[in-house]
């Protein structure tokens, strides 16, 4: 449809897909959460409580934890680790403080800490989230401060500030012409990641009072004749209410080869987006077909950079390269 030549895109998805499904009998499960909040006030530093878990579920409700990491941490105005304690706490951790969040603390963590990268660790899995977590966290104010448009723009002014809000083109959502370059992010009601039936299915969440956002993963892994992936992704933020208001949500089903590893189908589905731009990337995960789960983290960057992809869906896809680990974790069992 057009109007003056124009493509009316249909609006974005404002749908989330509720709580965790229930656990499948001998499957794995890594659930991971980043919790910011700002206890100086809007304009002091972040903090953020980071939490993995992976548990293996033998039958019925019961589950058996396989490994755990923690971290917590602040960051300035600018993005910059101002401290950093974890658990466990690997050797070369107190490197990573003052690094900047973003591409570059990436790859001081990968140099800091190798072993973490190379076994795929929840501790891994949380620190490399610290990247997109903290840049997406401010929003949460957005729910709060009926001037938070007004001072973001206000920021935006700033040079010291220039590059963070230099938006065009870094994904689908945000192309040249784009709404999303110009309209304030909305979001919609969250619903829970818990199922109330299932309180096992995550892990514990931090108490949240005040402005704070959510960055929540989970992963089911299974096999039969096939390696199958259920994995979801949500970024959401505490409401004046005691609600959460969902601004970025995908869910992806994946299938691999049992042998070689390689991807065999990959579906990416979004739930809620911000902006009509959006959508548009999920047709293209399709492309990490063929590409083994153990290369996803870069094979997702070099082939869905730019307006090809979503920085929240190539996140959610970069995530899946750590399955191998939780599928050792089912080849020790009987």
């Amino acid at each position: 449809m057009s109007v003056s030549g124009e493509t009316l895109l249909p609006p974005p998805p404002k749908t989330p897909a509720g709580h965790a499904p229930p656990r499948l009998a001998g499957s794995v499960r890594r659930t991971s959460s980043i919790d910011v909040d700002w206890p100086e006030g809007r304009f002091g530093a972040m903090h953020l409580v980071g939490r993995a878990r992976d548990v293996f579920t033998p039958g019925g409700k019961e589950i058996e934890i396989f490994d755990e990491g923690a971290f917590e941490a602040s960051i300035d105005a600018e993005r910059r680790l101002l401290s950093l304690s974890a658990t466990p706490a690997p050797p070369g951790l107190q490197v990573l403080v003052g690094e900047r969040a973003g591409g570059h603390l990436r790859g001081a963590i990968d140099r800091a800490l190798p072993e973490e990268r190379r076994n795929g660790t929840p501790l891994h899995l949380i620190l490399d989230d610290i990247a997109g977590s903290s840049l997406v966290s401010p929003w949460a104010w957005s729910r709060w401060d009926p001037q938070w448009l007004e001072q973001l723009m206000a920021l935006k002014a700033d040079p010291k500030f220039a590059a963070a809000f230099n938006r065009e083109n870094i994904c689908s959502g945000l192309r040249t012409g784009s709404s999303g370059l110009s309209l304030a992010a909305d979001g919609v009601d969250a619903g829970v990641l818990r199922d109330p039936a299932d309180p096992q299915g995550w892990h514990e969440f931090p108490d949240a009072a005040g402005p704070g956002m959510r960055r929540a993963r989970r992963i089911d892994v299974w096999r039969d004749t096939l390696i199958h992936i259920d994995a979801h992704f949500q970024d959401s933020a505490t409401m004046p209410d005691g609600g959460r208001a969902a601004l970025h949500e995908y869910r992806i089903c994946a299938t691999a080869d049992p042998v070689s590893l390689a991807l065999l189908s990959v579906e990416a589905e979004p739930r809620v987006l911000p902006f009509a731009e959006c959508p548009a990337a999920a047709a293209n995960a399709g492309r990490m077909v063929g590409k083994t789960l153990g290369e996803l983290r870069e094979a997702v960057l070099d082939e869905l950079r730019g307006v090809a992809g979503c920085t929240h869906l190539n996140d959610a896809l970069r995530a899946l390269a750590d399955v191998p680990l939780l599928l050792r974790f089912l080849e020790r069992l009987p």
